[in-house]
This record gives structure tokens, sequence and C-alpha cells, in this order.
């Protein structure tokens, strides 16, 4: 996995840029003013950094930047995951315009800048010129071993989480157990109350029911009476009853069917209604037969519904709640005692702080294993860069109790010469030794991780001589396994790099513009050779320079043959 392209368009003082790039080591140089860190603010915008708008070129509306690298197995699994495309190649291009609005994509599908970041962090591993200043950060030295350790802290985190949520819920009971009190015993009063009446779902609908029927049984009586007796008469005798009216006129019909046709359909409606009447006529007779009025019953319903009423307007609702009123206060009531229950509560912190305990205690445990390895390894480094004798120690100082990071915090001692008391690293080196320091670190540490770019940032600040041939073998040895990109001012690094990119400043119609060359050969030598000595470039810094790269000197021009 390694970067390959990457394009830039009208980002700060680059118009326009098109760069491939190597496996291997490389290096970018040039003069100060020149950009050569621009590249690195490129990628890590296209790698999900704060969008603003001052990374747009001065008179252009937006940027845009570009970069294609060669994805791992495990890069094209997030790609599928994420819902993007996994190709043979991966590229990532956002833009930001001149009001700051950033908008990026993932092989041609929109992106957020978070998505980014998560790529960010297994393509890319950047050491900036100030990395000496996280040696003196706790979250940033203790997130060092841990990486160096292969510790995935998020399980202890969450735990300590939940421990701390324990805790707080347990208190709170604690603290509220008095007012608790009060509110239990006013809901349980309340339920008490209603479970009196013992209200059910449906029940006022079917009381109002039956009591409207009660209250006018004597109305209904009459009424059902009365219409029998229209319909059939007196035990169904009387002459003048709609049943026996309707009789004589069917017989009238049917004795002139003969006669007209349409009669016999008009006898044969009559007959259908008069059959209907007598259905009606039989419900009436049978519905008097049962019904009769119920004083007894309609008190009772009279007493139930007061009750309703009355419990109703104590509680400002209306009856129809009542039984959702009944079962909201119990589950309130549930509640409450849940919180009361103190030993429950205990007994939920105190496993909780167990887990917690457990979860640190491994990490602990990772720490101490990674801790000794990790100040060999940063110590091996130290005597390559100069600081011969010098010693870098891994300190894990106990908590009083574990911190959502752990039961320790870690910090670095470092003696910058031997016999020298190891002490914090920000209080004895100076500060070409820490940036020694923090390069060794980073070294010893680069290849732990995943990323398949490594990106130094003017890191070599502060060193020079012997000590910068050192630090272009070590970075050139890094680039036998990663890709290794390194921004420098010293020409013993620049020499050791396998490939070496120029960058130049021009001015233009009052505008400056950078841009990005490969060199190579006199190019190359010239360059060097710049670094050494300044601008006016002398037979010995040339000669220099060329001894540096080994390269043999150029041949001198053949003289032209003379005829006689």
């Amino acid at each position: 996995m390694a970067l390959r392209h990457i394009t830039l368009r009208d980002f700060v003082i680059v118009q326009s840029l098109e760069l491939d790039l190597a496996t291997g080591f490389s290096v970018l140089t040039g003069e100060t003013g020149a950009g050569k860190s621009i590249l690195i603010d490129a990628l890590q915008l296209a790698l999900g950094a704060r969008a603003e708008s001052g990374v747009v070129r001065e008179g252009a509306s937006r940027c845009e930047v570009c970069a294609e690298f060669e994805p791992t197995p495990a890069i094209q699994a997030w790609l599928e995951a994420a819902g993007f495309e996994a190709s043979a190649d991966l590229l990532l291009r956002r833009t930001v315009d001149s009001a700051g609005k950033s908008r990026a994509w993932v092989n041609g599908s929109p992106a957020t800048a978070t998505q980014l970041r998560e790529l960010g962090e297994q393509l890319l591993d950047i050491h900036g010129q100030h990395a000496w200043q996280s040696l003196t950060r706790p979250n940033a030295v203790r997130g060092l071993l841990d990486a160096y350790a292969g510790i995935d802290t998020r399980p202890l985190k969450a735990s300590w989480q939940t421990w701390r949520q324990a805790q707080q819920t347990l208190l709170d009971a604690q603290q509220a157990q008095t007012s608790l009190a009060n509110e239990r015993e006013r809901l349980a009063w309340q339920i008490g109350e209603l479970e009196k009446l013992m209200p059910l779902v449906d029940e006022w609908q079917e009381l109002s029911t039956q009591h409207s029927r009660l209250a006018n049984a004597q109305a209904l009586i009459d009424g059902a009476n009365q219409a029998k007796l229209l319909l059939g008469g007196e035990d169904n005798n009387n002459e003048a009853g709609a049943l026996r009216q309707l009789s004589r006129a069917i017989q009238s019909l049917q004795s002139l069917g003969q006669f007209e046709p349409e009669f016999k359909a008009l006898a044969e409606q009559l007959t259908s209604a008069q059959a209907q009447a007598e259905d009606v006529a039989h419900s009436l007779h049978t519905y008097l037969r049962k019904t009769d009025p119920d004083p007894a019953q309609l008190e009772k319903l009279d007493e139930r519904m007061g009750q309703w009423l009355s419990l109703a307007r104590r509680y400002k609702k209306t009856p129809v709640d009542l039984p959702h009123t009944l079962a909201t206060w119990r589950q309130e009531l549930a509640k409450i005692d849940a919180a009361a229950d103190l030993v429950s509560l205990q007994e939920a912190a105190q496993a909780a702080q167990t887990a917690c305990a457990q979860a640190a205690k491994a990490v602990s445990r990772q720490r101490q294993q990674a801790a000794k390895p990790l100040a060999q390894a940063v110590s091996s480094a130290m005597q390559q860069l100069g600081m011969q004798g010098g010693r870098f120690e891994v300190l894990l100082q106990a908590l009083e109790a574990p911190a959502q990071h752990g039961s320790e915090d870690v910090s670095f001692l470092v003696a910058g010469h031997e016999g020298s008391t190891p002490r914090p690293v920000g209080k004895v080196a100076s500060g070409g030794e820490l940036s020694r320091i923090a390069l060794a670190i980073a070294v010893s540490t680069s290849e732990l991780g995943q990323a398949g770019t490594l990106i130094f940032d003017e890191v070599d600040s502060g060193v020079g001589g012997a000590v910068a041939e050192t630090v272009g073998r070590l970075m050139k040895q890094l680039g036998l396994h990663r890709q290794v990109l390194a921004v420098t001012h010293l020409p013993q690094v620049a020499a050791c790099a396998d490939h070496h990119l120029l960058v130049s400043k021009s001015a233009a119609q009052g505008q400056v513009s950078s841009q990005v060359r490969s060199v190579s050969g006199e190019t190359r030598v010239s360059e060097i050779a710049r670094m050494l000595g300044g601008e006016k470039l002398s037979a010995t810094t040339l000669a220099h320079a060329r001894e540096m790269l080994g390269d043999p000197p150029p041949k001198p021009p053949g003289r032209k043959a003379t005829q006689s």
C-alpha cells in the first residue's frame, strides 16, 4: 500500500500540480518559503483535516486535492463495509470553496470528513517537526506506548464509564431517599384509591350505556306498547291495526291481478312489507315480556358512576382516563422501588467496579510488558543519532483509583549521556536533543503501524553533521519496507533518498506560484550543493554534493584535433 499520485488545483500558492510518487525513500527539498510543507498540508486535507477558506489560492473560487493510493485488503474491506466501491485503486478527492465549504468523495462517491479521517489513519502516518512537544503531554505519551504494545483501550474506557454511571446512580438514590419515600407514599395512596374502584378499560362507556337505558326504562316500555298496538291491535284483533289493513290491501290487489298484471307486483311488495311488520311486532312483544323498570340496578349504576366521577375530579382526569392513569402510577411506583433498592444498586456498582478493575489490570499488564522493549528500542536509536550513552526509560506510576485510561500514568524519562540519571524529557533535553529523541521514537515505532506511507515533516530540525547522515540512513532503511516521504533541509538526509523532489517558487503577473518536480543527475547535484553552501555554487560544494550522492564527476569536454 502506497501513495501513487497527487493532484492539486489552486491550493494555497500551487496553481496546478500533477505528481507521481514512487515506493522507497523520497525527499522534498527547496528554498525557505518555497512551500515544501504544502504537499503535506494537501494530503492532510484530502484525509479529513479541517477545511478553511485560506487554503484556496488567491483569486480562485475553489481548490481541489486528489490523492490516489494502492489499497490493501483491509482497506478494501473497510470500503465495502462503508458502502464504497472497492476497486484496485483508492481515489480520494476533496474540494474547498472560497467560503470554506468542503465536499469530499471516495472512489467517486460522496464521503464525510470523518470517513476520510478513518481512512487516513490506515493510509498515512505523519511525524511533524514539532513532534517532540507531544513527549511532554501525558495523553500522547500514553497513546504512543499503547500503540507500541498494540493495546485497544476502548473496552477499558467503556467499562470505566459503566462503573462511573453505576456509582452516580447509587449516589443519586442515596441522596434522594427522603424525597423518594415521600413520592412513593403519595403514589401508593393514590393507587390504593383507584384500586378500590378498580376501573377497567371500556367500563365507563358500558356503564353510561346501561344507565341511559335504565333511566329511560318506562318511556321505552310505553313506546314499545304503543307501537305494538298500532301494528296489531289488542291481541292482534283490532281491525284498525296496520297488519290487518295490509292484509286487506294485499287481498284487494290480488283479486284484480288478472286484469292488471302490475297489481300482482304491487301485491308482492306489500306481502314483503307485511312480513317485516310481523317480525317487528314479534320483537316488540318479546322486548315487553322481558323488560321491566329496575330501580335497584339503576341505583347501583348511579353509585358506581358517582365513584368514577369523584375520582376523576379529584385527580383532574376524565373518567375514561382512569384505567390508564392507574397503570401509569403503577409503573412509576415500580421505578421508585427499583431506585430505592440500595442493595441492588450497591451490588451493581460493585460489579461494575470489579469489571473495570479487571480491564485496567489487563491493560497494565500489557503496558508493563511493552515498556522495556520500547525503552530499549529508543535507546538504541539514540546511540545512532549521536547520543552515545544516552538512555530512554518508560515510567509507569500507579494511580490511587483507575481512570478511564487505566490504573497508571505513563511518562518518558531520558538521560542525555552516560552516567546521568533519567529525568522527564521536557526538563533535561535541549531542543536538538528533543528533536533527536522524537526521531528515535518515530524510527522505533514506525514499523508497527498499518499505514503504508510514513511522512516526516522536518523532524530532523536541530541536528546536523554525522547525525544528519545517520538520520538519512535510518529513513532509507525504513524505505525498504514502507513508502517514506520526508521534508528536509539537510543535504545529508536528501543524499540518502531514492527519489528527490524539488520544490521551487516563481512569480508571474503579480502572483507567486509553487511547483514540484522530480530531479536527478546534475540537477540533483546542484540542489544538494545549494543545501550545502547556499545559492552560489562552487566547485567545492558541487564536488562535495557528488561525493555524497556517490556520483562520479562529469568528464571534461575533449579538445578538438588540430591539423598540421
